[in-house]
């Protein structure tokens, strides 16, 4: 079955030609209408987990001064409108009391649309940090099934972003919480991604968090780490390249390190986890499998 893909980011969200009609009983695909506060349910899948109040406060005066510039984006279901983009401004016009806001009304049939165009349309206005955005990609790999190269080109970024992006996934999730909110930059958790071992990854992040180390600093320490380790890993046996490239593919499939140990005929996989949300995030995947 062939898989099918949205539009142009952004473009697939505002429609080319655009109407504006008072009436909401019998809206048409593609118009702008005014629709009732009331009659908009969340988006299910909105990518975004947090919501700046002093940012959103921002939003509130600004509408409360020039009114709503931008409108939201809807979809028809049943009887109510869902939302497909545009969570801020609707909280916003609620918050503020607004009976009706003004919307368009897109035709979007399944829920691997809903997701990509609210991801699509989060991360192209830059609305979410770093794990958000990451956890977003983990999603449309994973739920919409597209891979990394059309990942790439729906954002605008380069792929290798995408997959930089994935691999914040592998940190713990204390670590991931501390780029949630500010405390450690995208530059801190990459560099912690290359120490191995589990407890000095920690220690280093509470140390960077604690002395507010600067990324190259902290770059120096994970190589003076890396340098002073024995070198009797140096005598194991080097990976094919097809093995490594296979334990590369998987990695982005799981969004965490995995292994590929071969021994004889046969080997093992090992694929890791962090926490027990981890793990079931793993079964969930291996349950789509």
């Amino acid at each position: 079955m062939k898989k099918k893909r949205l539009g142009k980011g952004l473009g697939a969200l505002i429609p080319e030609k655009v109407e504006t009609t008072p009436a909401v009983s019998n809206p048409s695909n593609d118009k702008l209408i005014e629709i009732r506060v009331g009659e908009i349910k969340p988006n299910p899948y909105q990518p975004r987990m947090t919501f700046d109040p002093a940012a959103l406060a921002d939003l509130i005066n600004s509408i409360k001064e020039k009114g709503l510039i931008q409108p939201i984006t809807v979809r028809r279901v049943n009887s109510h409108y869902e939302l497909v983009a545009g969570e801020r401004r609707l909280r916003a016009a609620i918050e503020i009391g607004l009976a009706k806001i003004p919307a368009y009304i897109i035709k979007v049939e399944t829920k691997e649309e809903m997701l990509e165009l609210a991801i699509v349309e989060n991360v192209q206005r830059e609305r979410l940090n770093p794990i958000e955005q990451a956890t977003a990609y983990q999603r449309l790999l994973q739920e919409c099934n597209l891979t990394q190269d059309e990942i790439a080109q729906k954002i605008g970024k380069e792929r290798s972003t995408i997959t930089n992006m994935l691999r914040l996934l592998r940190l713990p999730d204390v670590i991931q919480k501390s780029v949630e909110k500010g405390e450690l930059s995208v530059g801190h958790a990459r560099t912690l991604l290359a120490v191995e071992e589990r407890k000095t990854q920690m220690d280093f992040w509470e140390k960077t968090v604690k002395n507010d180390i600067s990324v190259r600093k902290l770059e120096k320490m994970v190589k003076e780490l890396n340098t002073s380790k024995p070198r009797q890993a140096v005598q194991t046996k080097k990976k094919s390249i097809h093995l490594v490239k296979l334990e590369n593919n998987l990695r982005d499939v799981f969004g965490t390190k995995v292994s590929i140990k071969s021994k004889n005929e046969g080997g093992s996989i090992e694929i890791e986890f962090y926490s027990p949300d981890d793990l079931n995030r793993l079964i969930e995947i291996f349950d789509k499998i």
